[in-house]
């Protein structure tokens, strides 16, 4: 058997249980994507209200695609066809790091480079592993779109859209990879570049023309500077522009073959981009296992805090042009609500829906700051820390303690944001109690993610990164998309997400709030108690 089927082999073997996850949930989102518009927005009228008011919002189309008319199809694809490019962007990414920087800090790469496969047969086999993911990806989600009776043209179309988007980025994370020297360093460069990626194309979006049927329209020059927008002009289910996929395989074709010509002009463990120096000695901080996590992690929780910003105060300045719409359109309350979980007026409503997306930021937080001690175990790193005084389940406790506090910043950075949203719109002053329940509820569940990681860590050790992700991606789509899929209601309750305590008049509801607090602490316990008899897992 040639080396190439061997690693292929290896690599979709490894992969089989994370791309299953990535690939089934994008096109579940296709699949519900369609529920949701075909219940909630059934006839044209409905649609025609829905377009012309975000036309007229240019902040509905930073989170939107780009307006093709009013078919089921064509708005279909504007409000989903977004987030499946950048799911598969996300998947992509992080496949292509895995299988290059992450093999080579593992010591796998240098392995395998020893072997008749020598260096450059590795990555171009990861190159080969990630088109497939993507062809797969596409694939899926074309025939989601087909089951429902949607145009065949447009349907494959939106699959090939968001499996070309995830190739350029595949791309972005190859070259990424030989930039950067950590396989930390690289995703959170790649994923940097995705989201201003993403979000160029929304201010194209939204600094756009509307067409004079105010049925779509044409976005400005810069937004073709980005992947996202090439998907988004082809227009499925409208013109059925197939060339922008092109775009999005060259630029993906020629990053990784940049990437082949880079990786075979460095050394092993080398970078092009040099690492900052450290400080002559440490300072006394650091003397501390718990201040060097902190340390370790600092640089991404102060990202995800800005994240966490950025949607607190969206969740206060909305709600007018929320209003607006719904006023045309009453169905969108309704779904916001399914979504939500909310039971008073339509500000709570859309403040407890993007508090909902600051409790999966959160989450994400806590699990990347967590599997960051499965990431030194790995590396042997964490062998060293250990050889001192402290313990395993001190070192463990360290990461937990960090995650929570990293957990509290984001959530504080929200609702500080959300209450300068609300000030600064002179909304009803009830929003700020709102908002601070909504902030504690969200922080607790995303605190479930804390310790699910910290247990999976240690009970399933080389699970950890994979299985700590899957949960959270799980959670995601039942609590967020559950109702519009139309799934009974204990599926949505699955997710710690969906079950946060929410204001009811005067009081609260405190909803899952127990059962929260009880899986936080028992989780916990658990992971701490199980640690004392966990020994090192050092392979990946």
């Amino acid at each position: 058997m040639s080396p190439f089927v061997v690693l292929l082999r290896q690599r979709i073997r490894r992969d089989r249980v994370q791309l299953t996850l990535w690939i089934a949930g994008t096109a579940a989102l296709a699949l519900g994507g369609y529920a949701g518009v075909s219940r909630s927005f059934s006839t044209l009228e409905d649609r025609q209200s829905i377009i012309a008011v975000a036309l007229a919002n240019p902040v509905l189309l930073m989170f939107r695609g780009l307006p093709s008319g009013t078919s089921e199809g064509a708005f279909i694809a504007f409000q989903l066809l977004p987030w499946l490019a950048m799911l598969a962007a996300l998947m992509s990414a992080f496949l292509a790091v895995r299988h290059t920087r992450g093999n080579e800090e593992a010591g796998r790469s240098e392995l395998v480079w020893a072997t008749p496969a020598g260096r450059s047969l590795p990555i171009v086999v990861t190159i080969v592993h990630g088109i497939l993911a993507n062809v797969a990806l596409a694939a899926f989600t074309a025939l989601a779109l087909l089951i429902t009776g949607l145009p065949a043209a447009g349907s494959l179309l939106v699959g090939a859209a968001a499996g070309a988007c995830g190739i350029a980025f595949l791309g972005v994370g190859l070259l990424a990879a030989q930039l950067i020297r950590s396989s930390r360093g690289a995703n959170s460069l790649t994923v940097w570049v995705l989201v201003a990626s993403f979000l160029i194309r929304g201010i194209g979006n939204a600094a756009g023309t509307p067409d004079d049927d105010l049925s779509g329209m044409t976005s400005a020059w810069f937004a073709w500077l980005t992947p996202f927008s090439w998907a988004e002009h082809t227009r499925p289910y409208d013109t059925d522009t197939a060339w922008p996929v092109l775009l999005c395989l060259g630029l993906g074709l020629v990053l990784a073959a940049a990437s082949v010509v880079l990786q075979s002009r460095r050394d092993i463990d080398a970078s092009f981009v040099a690492e900052r120096p450290g400080r002559v000695s440490a300072r006394p901080a650091l003397a501390s296992p718990h201040a060097l996590v902190w340390r370790l992690t600092a640089g991404a929780i102060i990202g995800w805090a800005v994240g966490g910003a950025v949607t607190g105060f969206f969740a206060t300045t909305m709600s007018g042009v929320i209003d607006q719409v719904s006023g045309d359109n009453p169905a969108v309350t309704e779904v916001l609500t399914q979504i939500g979980g909310a039971t008073g007026g339509l500000d709570e409503t859309v403040v407890t829906l993007f508090f909902t997306l600051l409790g999966i930021l959160a989450a994400c937080c806590a699990v990347q700051t967590v599997v960051r001690a499965r990431q030194e175990e790995a590396r042997g790193t964490a062998e060293i820390v250990l050889a001192t005084p402290i313990g395993r389940v001190r070192w463990l406790a360290d990461h937990v303690v960090v995650a929570t506090i990293a957990v509290l910043i984001v959530v504080a950075a929200a609702v500080l944001a959300a209450w300068f949203g609300i000030w600064s719109t002179d909304a009803d002053g009830s929003l700020y109690r709102i908002v601070a329940v909504a902030g504690l509820g969200q922080a607790l569940a995303a605190s479930v993610f804390t310790v699910l990681t910290a247990l999976v860590f240690v009970v399933l050790p080389r699970a950890t990164i994979g299985l700590a992700w899957a949960l959270v991606l799980v959670a995601t789509m039942l609590g967020m998309f559950g109702p519009l899929l139309g799934l009974p209601e204990w599926t949505a309750n699955i997710s710690p997400f969906a079950v946060t305590p929410v204001v009811d008049g005067d009081g609260v509801d405190p909803r899952g709030l127990w059962w929260l607090v009880l899986a936080v602490a028992a989780g916990a316990a658990g992971a701490l108690a199980l640690m004392r008899r966990r020994e090192l897992a050092s392979g990946g």
